[in-house]
Order: C-alpha cells, then structure tokens, then sequence
C-alpha cells in the first residue's frame, strides 16, 4: 500500500536525532555534554506554575474557542502594543499550540498548490518542511556572514519569482543569534509592498537580547502597508521557559487570522486550556523572571564566545540574541582525528560525540553544511566542560 509522497518527502528533525543519540550514549553511563535542542533550563517561573494549578483545581479543563480564550487573547493584543506597538484586536489573534502550530497555520491560510516561499539561510529546519506540507515551494536564499548572515536586496530579487508569496524573517535568529537591523528590516518591508507579498516574521526570541545598542523591532510596526502585510509568529516557550506548555500566537490581517483559526478548529480543536490560563498569567504578571533569565544568558553568551574565540580552526560571530553560538568549522577540514578525516559539520558533530561526549547540532539541514550551533541554555558549569573538551578535541586534530 503507497503512503504519502509529501509525508515521506519530510526530512526528520536534526536537532532530534541529535538528543537521541545523545540520549543513548547517556543510557549506557556516558558522561554527555549536550549544546543540542533549544530549551531553557529554568523551571517555568512559579507565579505561572501556580497559575496553571489553579485552573486545574477550579475546572478549566474544557473546550476553549479554537482560537484561545476571550482574555489570553486580549492580553496578546496588550502584550503587542506595549511591547511592538502594535494594534491589534483580538479577532486578529489565533492562540496555538506553541509558535510551531502558529507558523504551520500561516503558511497553511496562505499559500496555493507550488507557491514560493523566499527563507534566507541559514534558518530554523523546520520553516522548509511546514512550507512543503502546506503544498509549497522552498527557496532558499544563502546569506553571507560577511553581512552578518542578512539578506540583501540583490538577494531577495534574485529568489524573486511570479510564484512568490511570503518571505520568512527571524529575529533573533536562530540559528545566528543575530538581531534584524531596522534599515535590514525597512528594505525588506519595501520590497514585500512593492511585489505584494506576505511576511512571516518569527519573533519567538525577542525578549532575548543582550546589548544595549541592540533592539528587537516587529517589521509590522514599520508601517500600514506592511503591517497588512505581515504575520507576526510568537510565543512563550523561550522567554518564560515554557517549552512543554506548548502556548504560541499569531497576530496578522483580519482575513488570514480567520482562515487561520478555521483549519485549527479543524485540526486541534483549540489550545491547551489550561496552558492558556498560565500564558495569561505569563504576559499580564511580573516580568522579573523573563530579565533575570536574560541576565544569566547574557553571562553564558559572554563566556561560551571567548572560549570559541581562543579555540584555533573555528570561527563564530558573536551573538546578539536567542541562545545559539553558529559555528563555522572549514578550518578543521581534511584534518584527521584519529583514523576519521573531518569534510563537513557532520563529520566534526559525529567525532565530538563520538569521542568527546558532546552533543551539537550540524547544520546542514539549516541551509549551512559548514557550521555547528551550539545551544547555550544549559548551565555555566555544563558550557565549560563543553568547551573544554571542543578545544580538546580540535587540538588533537592532524
């Protein structure tokens, strides 16, 4: 019997299969270091936690609208206006089950059967994967890091075609940890109105910057032909850690939230009631735990970059945001470890765990077969024995 073509066309998750061998190696007694999927490693703050109890205890545990309570989405609409400065009402918001969903829905609502989608490189694996199953086309665009890893005009004219319709914007990035300038933000804005084409901005880092000469800007605030323009993707798993609630949000024009909303109604009925109530609590209560989370990333971005910088034949920029260090690992290639001679990420990553017990993600499947990223949301005392053992590693290189 003949399964799906598009399903089997999807490449899995590496960043997953990573965390499982990993996961194995760990099994069998080994000591592992793991810089692999993008988590944080705080407990949910306990004014959400609480939260989330309390509706257990006082029965919201049903059916909510498909597209999330009356109040969770009010308070999305406060959170974009006192922290984008953006109006929204609430019939503009679809609450999710995590940003992920919200993503798949925004390309599921907009794009027809071989449609394009413009991703610059590198990017988050899994935005070439949702636009093939919602029956589109990937183009991938491959950014220089000479240009801190931004598209430039000439190449998003180059990607350009009559089948255009959306171009995906990250900032921060993952995986550079690089933040969107407002002039990279205002050519990209330009662009979409001039051809007529949607945005999908994911802006699930935001609150994760750390340098005071650098500002997270939601290209939807540049203007009204934009903001018609634009789906603005986000959420709280990263910066109230709380990846397993699985809470995203999508803010966008009246008629692409509708249709929205209508196909989750019919995959996912609504989101996890519960998880909402803590989302509430989340963007409406004290905001203490979301600086203080950014503080101490602040200090293990500052130590993992110096490390990187003393290792020889690796090259990082630093970065401005998320949790990543991207990691370009060419001047490691043809050397040997061993009797394995290192030609690509994959090889470097295979090696590292292999020998070192150290997990990272290679990043082919990002667009860039070159680079490692390296998750720092794990603790200072887990960076440094990480680091130790790459620079161990890469000195025992031939």
């Amino acid at each position: 019997m003949e399964l799906s073509k598009k399903a089997l066309s999807i490449k899995p998750s590496s960043t997953l299969a990573i965390s499982s061998k990993a996961a194995q190696l760990k099994a069998e007694g080994k000591d592992i270091v793991t810089f692999g999927v993008g988590e944080p490693d705080f407990d949910t703050p306990e004014h959400i936690r609480k939260a989330g109890i309390a509706a257990i205890e006082n029965g919201d545990t049903r059916y909510t609208a498909a597209a999330g309570t009356p109040q969770l989405r009010q308070a999305v609409c406060d959170k974009l206006k006192r922290d984008n400065g953006l109006d929204y009402v609430p019939a503009q918001v679809i609450i999710s089950n995590g940003a992920k969903h919200s993503l798949m829905n925004a390309f599921m609502a907009i794009l027809n059967e071989s449609e394009e989608v413009i991703i610059p490189a590198p990017y988050w694996l899994s935005y070439s994967e949702m636009v093939k199953i919602a029956g589109g086309t990937p183009v991938i665009v491959h950014t220089k890091k000479e240009n801190n890893f931004m598209l430039t005009k000439e190449e998003l004219e180059g990607a350009y075609t009559d089948k255009t319709k959306a171009v995906v914007l990250t900032s921060p990035s993952n995986p550079t940890g690089m933040v969107t300038s407002y002039e990279d933000l205002k050519m990209v804005a330009d662009f979409a109105i001039e051809k007529d084409i949607f945005v999908i901005s994911d802006e699930i880092y935001e609150k994760l910057i750390y340098d005071e000469d650098k500002k997270h800007i939601s290209i939807a605030s540049l203007s009204e032909e934009i903001y018609n323009r634009t789906i603005v993707i986000n959420g709280v798993s990263k910066s109230y850690a709380m990846t397993g609630w699985r809470i995203g949000f999508a803010a966008a024009p009246l008629e692409v939230a509708k249709l929205m909303a209508s196909l989750q109604s019919h995959m996912a009925s609504n989101p996890n009631a519960i998880a909402q109530v803590a989302t509430l609590e989340a963007l409406n209560g004290p905001q203490d735990c979301v600086d203080e989370m950014c503080v101490e990333f602040k200090k293990r971005r500052d130590y993992i970059f110096e490390r990187e910088e003393a290792i020889p034949l690796i090259y990082a920029l630093k970065p401005e945001g998320a949790f990543y260090l991207f990691v370009d690992v060419t001047g490691t290639y043809g050397k040997k470890h061993g009797d394995v001679e290192i030609q690509s990420a994959a090889d470097f990553a295979s090696v590292l765990l292999e020998e070192k017990f150290v997990a990272v993600v290679p990043c082919a499947d990002f667009g860039m077969p070159d680079y490692i990223r390296l998750s720092y949301a794990t603790s200072m005392e887990l960076i440094k024995k990480g680091m130790d053992r790459i620079e161990e590693m890469v000195k025992e290189l031939i």
